[in-house]
């Protein structure tokens, strides 16, 4: 049989084989020997056994996977942030869209809490960036319908800074399921942590959503970065002025005849998203290319 692994916990794989059935499995021997984990999001083959439980056989080719949080197979990125408390820096936003482009998966920026600070500045900035951006109030459900239809048929990662309630707009996207939400620390300005491991769960308007700990576990680590030279490939934005810098090797952070640095200064790139490619950039330098997967 065939089936996506939904929950990893405690040395049990859960599969849903799309009937609405769940059977906790654990990986045959030879996935050990060879090396290979199960992740969430995994496609897997998988044989019931009498006990109720299953054995794991397979893992099927993955479109993708994260190594932080460990999760494959994701369509789309849905990057929960916030105008209010606590403020998302938008260095973190444009850290985690980089990852997901770099894995072939969309990026999909949804302000949460407009009902308590506008995010529309914030969304027009990403939308121009060329993603797909939107205000949202789990409070209020304003943007919630225009949030479900984003990701209907499609499986979604959710991720965000503590605080900016992930679990809240997943409660909202589909009441009844249950995710424990937790109020803001008045201290730390940042919300305490309710999700404690990555989960799919299944949505009654069709499409497949993942909880993670928020942006601490989706960290761009030496491993997810990649060579300096691709990373403005990373920066969906540049893409119409890279070729037109007078030099081939033009790293657009500060060199003479930089089209990409124009463009910013123009105004037709966001001197924010500049901002956070720099930072990414130099981070980049630091790794050497045999440490890179």
């Amino acid at each position: 049989m065939e089936g996506i692994i939904f929950k990893a916990l405690s040395g049990f794989y859960y599969v849903d084989d799309g009937s609405g059935t769940i059977t906790a499995c654990r990986g045959r021997g030879k996935l050990r020997h060879e090396k290979i984990t199960p992740l969430v999001g995994d496609r897997v083959e998988f044989t019931p056994l009498d006990n109720g439980q299953g054995a794991l056989d397979a893992i099927l080719p993955r479109k993708n996977q994260f190594a932080r949080p460990a999760v494959a197979n994701i369509d789309q990125l849905v990057i929960i942030a916030s105008q209010s408390i606590p403020v998302t820096d938008p260095f973190l936003i444009d850290r985690v869209i980089a990852i997901a482009e770099g894995n072939h998966c969309e990026s999909i920026v949804c302000v949460n809490k407009c009902d308590l600070a506008s995010g529309a500045e914030l969304a027009a900035l990403y939308r121009r960036a060329g993603y797909q951006a939107l205000e949202v109030s789990a409070e209020t459900g304003e943007g919630i319908d225009q949030l479900k239809e984003l990701i209907s048929g499609k499986v979604s990662a959710f991720t965000g800074n503590s605080g900016v309630g992930k679990s809240s707009i997943l409660n909202a996207l589909e009441p009844g399921i249950a995710l424990k939400t937790g109020e803001v620390s008045d201290k730390l300005g940042r919300g305490r942590h309710t999700t404690r491991h990555v989960e799919l769960v299944r949505l009654s308007c069709g499409g497949v959503v993942a909880d993670t700990p928020g942006f601490s576990s989706f960290d761009v680590d030496k491993m997810e970065l990649c060579r300096k030279e691709e990373l403005a490939g990373r920066f969906r934005e540049f893409t119409p002025y890279v070729d037109r810098c007078q030099f081939q090797d033009c790293a657009h952070v500060k060199e003479k005849g930089c089209a990409v640095l124009a463009a910013v200064k123009a105004g037709e790139i966001a001197k924010s998203r500049h901002e956070s490619y720099v930072r990414l950039y130099e981070q980049a330098k630091q790794i050497p290319d045999w440490e890179r997967k």
